[in-house]
């Protein structure tokens, strides 16, 4: 998929960006990855339909072992960020009862941005970007039996989470500050979906 292919951005928006990436991706041969790739989507697809959300609006530049997305401006962030998230874990869970297990994780920030010659440009996308390829979110998937951690910025937890709304849990997360090329980042990490009483099932 190209960005051609996608919903245009124009001008300076202010938007959800939800980023995901696949653990162990680059350990595996050309064959995997392309089933990796193919399983990746369909998840995506699923979640983003049982959580009523429409994938083809928003604007998605693949990464290979994953996906970089800007949500259309009515999106509701809570909602994404509950829903979309819990779907998201449930469809990992149905993977592995399946035997195909994979691995995820994302990040999610509301910020500005631009479409760029060569992709997203802005803020938003880097802040997304820099939450999802932390060692400190790489360790939390490492660490964990659940197939998806979720990582989100200081504002969008101060935003979205602590509102609680559709069941956010606000314990669920965990403060966390890291530094790339010398600036400084806070965000919270969740291991799991986000929502009150969610178990892996």
């Amino acid at each position: 998929m190209t960005l051609e292919m996608v919903t245009p951005l124009r001008g300076l928006v202010y938007r959800l960006v939800v980023a995901v990436d696949v653990e162990g991706y680059s350990k595996l041969d050309a064959l995997d990855q392309s089933l990796v790739q193919s399983r990746l989507s369909d998840v995506l697809d699923v979640a983003a339909r049982k959580a009523g959300l429409d994938r083809d609006l928003w604007y998605r530049q693949v990464r290979g072992d994953g996906e970089l997305a800007v949500l259309p401006p009515d999106a509701d962030a809570a909602w994404v960020v509950a829903h979309f998230t819990e779907q998201l874990a449930e469809a990992l869970a149905d993977l592995r009862r399946a035997g195909t297990p994979l691995r995820l994780r994302v990040a999610m920030h509301c910020g500005p941005l631009t479409a760029g010659a060569f992709g997203l440009v802005g803020d938003a996308p880097i802040v997304t970007c820099r939450l999802l390829d932390a060692k400190v979110v790489r360790d939390a998937l490492a660490a964990t039996d659940d197939d998806l951690v979720l990582a989100i910025s200081q504002q969008l937890h101060d935003d979205v989470v602590r509102t609680r709304f559709h069941e956010l849990d606000p314990t669920r997360f965990r403060s966390t500050r890291f530094r790339v090329k010398s600036r400084p980042y806070s965000g919270y990490v969740c291991t799991g979906a986000p929502r009150l009483g969610w178990t892996n099932g």
